[in-house]
């Protein structure tokens, strides 16, 4: 008897340390921005940071673009778009993401034009299924 309720015991306190899905990505999120952000990604992209919203369940990546991407003439278009959603679709590492129904935004900024939004998109699940 005594071994089963310690066995109980140790379910009980093994399930309550997990965390959910949502803090998982929260904290995921927060620590790669603090590892790893700002990153250059290429020569002309760099990730200033991910973020994680927990009531639209979207991952949220900031970027900078610099050099000839620093133009709101080559990011805001169609071809831009159907690029990252096809990366979506693709990644092997969003996957668990994917099959909870997430979302995910991508947000480009100007460097040259600080502050200045070039490109916004946000890619749902029936976007991506």
């Amino acid at each position: 008897m005594k071994k089963i309720i310690i066995m109980i015991v140790a379910g009980i306190l093994l399930a309550a340390c997990q965390e959910s899905l949502e803090e998982r990505c929260a904290r995921e999120a927060k620590e790669y921005t603090q590892k790893n952000c700002p990153r250059h990604i290429d020569t002309e992209i760099v990730l200033d940071s991910m973020t994680f919203d927990k009531d639209s369940h979207t991952i949220g990546y900031y970027y900078t673009l610099q050099g000839s991407l620093d133009n709101p003439l080559r990011v805001d278009s169609a071809q831009f778009s159907e690029a990252l959603l096809l990366e979506v679709k693709n990644s092997t590492n969003l996957k668990l993401y994917k099959d909870a129904g997430y979302s995910f935004r991508y947000t480009y900024h100007s460097e040259k034009d600080s502050g200045t939004k070039l490109f916004e998109a946000t890619f749902r699940e029936n976007d991506y299924r």
